[in-house]
């Protein structure tokens, strides 16, 4: 594809007269003429375009045109620019062997043949547009190049996501599993042996528990990976309603309280004005019930607050722990999908929760943000819109 941009070409003299006949004789069609009454006017030019070609008077008063074209080949961005002197003086001077000692390709004498000047000028013009045709198709294929390096480390990356990513769904997935068989292996040896009291009513009602907890772990991890399909086909729909949000944070703490005994820390609820808005509850209670199981599972034992702030068109829930805090590096990272902690502190899970709140926040045109100071805890910050009216 040809470069639309025209094909500039400098002419220097000190008198306006010459100036214009050359330019008369050299304009074109796609080509830019720039005059220079003096050496320095055509120094600044020089500095601030690509020319295809500068025609240079030699008798000049102050800088000549020889001194012009020293300079010009002393600078690295002037110094390809092919040139051609133009002079008034006799074949008898040898302007023709300084000309091309000082890196002239031509030297022309006046006065000038009007047919030699447009065909010279032709010939550096078609250069000139032919290396910038080259150079253009070089940055091209460097471009392809850089881009095809690009998309070979992300498939590379996907492909480790995906080999690291089946690896942790056949983990995940086989120690809730693994508990299953072995429940069901020990209430069949019971059976085969007759050992019916093994199945008391407190027996069973501590078998169904464990059943239900593991069951409950599976379903958690095939909704998890269901999220993230439809988040990424664009097919994760919301269900909005009237949403009492202090109510639904008073449930959801409730719901928790015993997982939060089991570590030996508490959850406090500071939500005193009620708060209505169109949200989706079911999506709303999964972003606060991942960001409270996490609080509690990085939270030290320490008490969690959960605090609810309403403000005249949205609202703000923070999540706030008193464990380690997120380290700066990683504050970004543990949005992404997949990201489970980092080293020995890696949870159990597909690393998800965080991704898909997130998403399930953007989704309802709010946010989902993150300040943590190291070994000062972390506040999860999730802001809705606030509408008292259903959405358009």
């Amino acid at each position: 594809m040809q470069d639309a941009s025209p094909t500039k070409l400098l002419i220097v003299d000190d008198l306006p007269e010459n100036l214009q006949a050359l330019d008369a004789l050299i304009r074109g069609e796609r080509r830019e003429v720039h005059h220079a009454g003096s050496g320095e006017e055509a120094l600044a030019l020089l500095l601030q375009h690509d020319f295809a070609l500068a025609i240079l008077d030699v008798q000049m008063p102050g800088m000549d045109g020889f001194e012009l074209a020293e300079l010009m080949r002393g600078t690295e961005k002037t110094r390809p620019i092919p040139i051609v002197f133009v002079t008034a003086a006799g074949k008898e001077l040898n302007y023709s062997f300084k000309g091309y000692e000082a890196g002239a390709v031509d030297v022309l004498y006046k006065p000038l043949d009007p047919g030699a000047v447009k065909s010279k000028v032709e010939v550096f013009v078609a250069l000139h547009q032919q290396r910038e045709a080259m150079r253009q198709q070089v940055l091209a294929l460097e471009a392809a190049r850089r881009q095809q390096e690009e998309m070979q480390a992300q498939l590379q990356h996907a492909l480790l996501m995906r080999d690291e990513f089946m690896s942790m769904v056949s983990h995940e997935m086989r120690t809730p599993l693994n508990t299953l068989y072995l429940e069901t292996q020990l209430r069949k040896m019971q059976l085969d042996r007759g050992n019916m009291a093994a199945f008391g009513a407190e027996q069973l009602r501590r078998m169904l528990s464990r059943d239900d907890r593991q069951i409950q772990n599976i379903v958690r991890l095939i909704d998890d990976m269901l999220d993230v399909s439809r988040i990424r086909s664009g097919k994760l729909s919301l269900r909005p309603g009237l949403v009492q949000l202090a109510g639904l944070l008073g449930r959801v703490v409730q719901d928790l309280t015993p997982q939060a005994a089991t570590v030996g820390t508490t959850i406090v609820l500071d939500a005193p004005t009620p708060a209505c808005g169109w949200w989706d509850d079911f999506r709303i209670e999964q972003i606060v019930v991942n960001l409270l199981t996490n609080a509690l599972r990085y939270g030290g034992g320490q008490p969690v607050v959960v605090t609810l702030a309403v403000m005249a068109d949205s609202v703000r829930v923070d999540v706030r722990d008193s464990g380690p805090g997120v380290a700066l590096e990683n504050q970004g990272k543990i949005f992404e999908p997949y990201e489970r902690g980092v080293g020995s502190d890696a949870p159990a899970g597909l690393g998800l929760g965080l991704y898909i709140s997130r998403q399930l926040a953007e989704a309802h045109g709010g946010s989902l943000t993150l300040s943590s100071v190291p070994g000062a805890g972390a506040v999860f910050s999730l802001t809705l819109p606030r509408t008292e009216a259903p959405p358009a």
